[in-house]
């Protein structure tokens, strides 16, 4: 089991299932859903979710997903989920992704917890790389990737059918190297 980590506003923690109210509160939302391969959930699909998060405690072998809860820490309250895919051992390669309950966005929770999950991929995982994947459509998470430093590598067009449409996809990558000159930068 990895964790918590804590921010300055911030605790990440693995999830426990009775974070249930709180997760649901977030994935039944469309605006959340609406960029997801998943649609708006009802609280059976949020609690099936949320069972899975909960396995998904550590990195233990390539394919892992570490999935933290978000919690702030003023109100001990899930307002979203980070979380990082061990997509390579031999390339020492991960994937972040992040989801954030819009009654929260627009304060850098989503930031602020996107960053730390980077910086245990790399200086605590040990990882030389890490993606992060959005819709070309979902300016927020592109916005995001650009914020925490990372550079756009890629813009796959009809790469994935979600929802009964090709959608088009924008990677974004950083090396470890670049997040450790970025933290020494002032």
């Amino acid at each position: 089991m990895v964790g918590p980590f804590s921010t300055a506003r911030l605790v990440l923690r693995t999830f426990t299932l009775d974070d249930l109210d709180d997760v649901w509160a977030y994935q039944r939302q469309p605006e959340v859903a609406r960029f997801m391969s998943w649609s708006a959930r009802d609280r059976e699909q949020s609690r099936r979710s949320l069972a899975q998060m909960v396995r998904e405690d550590g990195l233990r072998a390539e394919g892992d997903c570490l999935a933290l809860a978000v919690v702030r820490r003023d109100t001990d309250r899930v307002v979203g989920h980070v979380e990082l895919v061990w997509r390579s051992r031999e390339h020492r390669q991960g994937e972040i992704g992040y989801v954030l309950d819009p009654r929260h966005q627009g304060h850098g929770y989503a930031t602020e917890a996107a960053a730390a999950m980077l910086r245990y991929g790399f200086e605590e995982f040990g990882l030389h790389r890490i993606v992060a994947r959005c819709s070309t459509r979902n300016a927020a998470s592109a916005r995001l990737a650009e914020r925490l430093g990372m550079r756009r590598e890629a813009h796959f067009r009809e790469c994935a059918f979600v929802k009964g449409e090709w959608r088009d996809e924008y990677v974004y990558a950083m090396l470890r190297a670049e997040w450790t000159r970025a933290r020494r930068e002032p």
